[in-house]
């Protein structure tokens, strides 16, 4: 396990599974950057957050993927409100083994999906370490054509024709199910429109997008994608609308 990816889960432990508001001290850097809608700016802001979780709070992880400096966690969160929240997290680590910025994108729990399947099963462990370099270049190179263009002629040139599993809510397995699930947005008048790519966060079959762009009103967009033999074969996903207000002036992204 990388050093970044042993940091984020050892504090991420002990700052959302131990409620520990004194592991602020331990693991976030003093200029702490906080992105997310959820709290304000630096580490005090961190501290008060976790002393105010609730008794039955607790975060089920799903999937880690390191990066460099970056690592991203997929799972849920339970207590954050009435409703369990599906939730994309990504952390920066400082030289000194820090935390020291967060992003984050939530939505929430769908119990029945178009699919079958839930917005956090499927494959979690990563298998294909020597392909991070050329995953991270397929779906950057997907993002811009057919994401970002709009270009869904060579949607095939990326996505698997004979395996497509699906994680989001509203969208059946295969390309026909995501096809559908684009028809029944656009006549909900939620065009899926993709302005600007933040992020690739990649780590062997993984690769994580955070982009900036519309869904009926202007969204954040988390894409986490599996890639196996040189094609998309799973897509799981965040989509969460942009507050007009952030408790911050650092933006969501």
């Amino acid at each position: 396990m990388s050093n970044t990816k042993n940091t984020v889960l050892t504090a991420a432990g002990e700052l959302f599974g131990r409620k520990d508001p004194g592991a602020v001290d331990r693991w976030a850097a003093a200029d702490y950057t906080q992105h997310s809608a959820l709290a304000a700016d630096g580490p005090e802001a961190l501290r008060r957050l976790v002393a105010g979780l609730p008794d039955d709070f607790r975060y089920e992880g799903a999937r880690v993927i390191a990066d460099g400096d970056l690592v991203a966690l997929h799972g849920t969160y339970h207590g954050f409100g009435p409703d369990p929240l599906v939730a994309f997290d990504v952390f920066r680590v400082d030289a000194d083994g820090r935390l020291a910025e967060h992003w984050d994108a939530l939505t929430p729990l769908v119990r029945q999906t178009a699919s079958g399947r839930s917005q956090t099963d499927g494959p979690t462990e990563v298998t294909a370490p020597g392909e991070t370099e050329a995953n991270r270049a397929l779906v950057a190179r997907f993002a811009q054509e057919v994401l970002v263009g709009a270009d869904y002629s060579v949607l095939t040139d990326y996505i698997s024709t004979d395996t497509y599993l699906q994680h989001n809510p509203e969208a059946a397995d295969g390309l026909d199910g995501f096809g559908a699930a684009v028809a029944q947005w656009a006549g909900q008048g939620k065009n899926l429109v993709y302005k600007t790519v933040h992020k690739v966060i990649a780590e062997g079959e993984f690769v994580l997008l955070q982009s900036e762009g519309e869904f009926g009103v202007p969204v954040a967009y988390y894409d986490l994608f599996r890639v196996h033999g040189g094609k998309i074969v799973e897509h799981w996903d965040v989509v969460a609308p942009i507050p007009a207000e952030l408790p911050h002036d650092n933006g969501l992204f």
